[in-house]
């Protein structure tokens, strides 16, 4: 099966974990994880099947090289016991930013009745990626300060230019560039909130946009927010003048960093995006109930949230009474399908490209707004249509390709011309003729093949707008 950081943990091909009980001797869990040619083995409770720890061969062989334990007594006594774990319905980048930063080489995986589902080690998540990302991705983390963690943002874009020229492919490499900006921006917050006397109440940093749907390029701003619980209006009001100051720290801290401040203010630090979990549910509501153009036009982005940092719980629940509020309600769905289709793909009727007429950059198309948006947003649509909780844009089409009764072969398609157009994003991020507007191409100077490669992922749009205008404006 194909393996991205999107795919769900259950979803791997893992072999079945080596498990003991805690009266099981070192010696004889030793021998089952020799057995199975395993590398470790998960220390299970017998009567509720919930797993209380973990034992390594390193660690065990470690220990008793060092007289630290009887191989004749409990495997219990040199179990690394209160670990870390994740649900099985968690994806591969959940997995993936949780073991680097916590240093881990095993993660246990747990059913939704909290019993052991499985093990997945680090060659199981990332035994894809190069050696030079794990290498980055423990440089960000060994950071102390703000200044050290900016230059590792070049750092990252020297990585993803590099694996760019050595032929990744745009899927992979949009992934990770978002997992190692995942690994900066909680490594920020981890810096900043040292400085804070934080309220003592559940909460947690979202992110928003390509962040939110793990499509990051190499420029990219910052789109975040903060959820957290207040039982009443007032509560809220004063937990939030708590939160800002330490929100605004991070906006700033992330913009040395690399990411610039949003020019529309999408940011923790602006009290319209500092919300208890009633507040956002009312301003979502606003935007379902009276779908006014302009300001669902300006309110899609909030649309592709993530959780970061904090209390993940809190996002999801959001998430799931967003998806039931949009069910069936079809005039918010068609005021959104409005305003993705005023955007068409820039191809002319003799089937060339319909170059806008910007004055900066004639001649020129916008892979962003021409080209990638028009993907983005008919997928969000149709997945809030049919409430698929992904995020990310081709993991959405995936999740309803069969509810929409679409071929396999046209799903692929689609998909393949969304990472076409991501693939000469990022080169033209590297290379391009205009470093200022990063996102801008001339058609003219690309390759016949590369012209071609265009021309057809913008007709994939528009087969994928015809589906949108027939689903809600017909």
């Amino acid at each position: 099966m194909s393996v991205n950081l999107n795919t769900t943990l259950h979803h791997l091909p893992l072999a079945p974990p080596v498990v003991v009980d805690p009266a099981t001797s070192v010696r004889d869990a030793l021998r089952a994880i020799d057995a199975r040619g395993a590398e470790a083995a998960v220390i299970v409770d017998t009567a509720s099947s919930v797993p209380l720890g973990i034992v390594t061969l390193r660690d065990a062989l470690r220990a008793i090289v060092n007289n630290e334990c009887d191989v004749a007594g409990p495997v219990a006594s040199v179990m690394t016991g209160g670990l870390s774990s994740l649900p099985a319905e968690a994806t591969v980048h959940q997995a993936t930013v949780l073991m680097f930063r916590r240093g881990m080489r095993h993660l246990i995986l747990t059913g939704a009745d909290g019993r052991l589902f499985n093990v997945v080690s680090q060659g199981d998540l990332y035994g894809m990626q190069a050696a030079d990302s794990a290498s980055l991705a423990n440089a960000i983390l060994a950071t102390r300060t703000i200044a050290e963690l900016a230059a590792q943002t070049t750092a990252v874009s020297r990585f993803a230019a590099r694996r760019l020229v050595e032929g990744s492919g745009a899927e992979a490499l949009c992934e990770w560039i978002s997992a190692l900006n995942d690994l900066i921006a909680l490594q920020a917050i981890d810096l900043v909130e040292g400085e804070f006397d934080l309220p003592y109440v559940p909460w947690c940093w979202l992110v928003f946009g390509s962040e939110g749907r793990l499509e990051q390029t190499l420029v990219t701003d910052q789109d975040n927010g903060i959820i957290f619980v207040a039982d009443s209006a007032e509560e809220a009001d004063d937990l939030r003048r708590k939160f800002l100051p330490f929100a605004q720290a991070v906006n700033a801290a992330l913009d040395v960093c690399g990411f610039p401040l949003c020019t529309g203010k999408i940011m923790a630090g602006n009290p319209a995006w500092c919300l208890s979990s009633h507040e956002w549910k009312r301003r979502f509501d606003g935007w379902i109930t009276v779908p006014q153009p302009k300001a669902l036009l300006n309110a899609t982005i909030f649309f592709d949230f993530r959780p970061l940092y904090g209390r993940e719980e809190l996002v999801t629940e959001l998430q799931r009474w967003l998806l039931h509020r949009i069910k069936g309600n079809t005039a918010f769905l068609r005021a959104m399908a409005v305003n993705a289709l005023e955007q068409e793909p820039p191809l002319s009727w003799w089937r060339d490209f319909r170059c806008n007429d910007n004055r900066e950059y004639p001649r020129t198309l916008d892979l962003k707004g021409q080209g990638i948006r028009l993907f983005v947003d008919a997928l969000r649509i149709l997945a809030l249509a049919h409430g698929v909780d992904h995020t990310n844009t081709v993991e959405r089409l995936r999740g309803m390709r069969q509810a929409l009764g679409m071929p396999l072969e046209e799903a692929a398609a689609m998909a393949a011309a969304f990472y076409q157009i991501q693939r000469l994003r990022l080169q033209n991020q590297v290379s391009g003729e205009f470093p200022e507007a990063a996102n801008r191409i001339n058609p003219d100077r690309l390759h016949q093949l590369d012209r071609q490669i265009l021309k057809e992922a913008f007709r994939q749009a528009r087969t994928l707008q015809q589906r949108l205008r027939l689903d809600f404006l017909n």
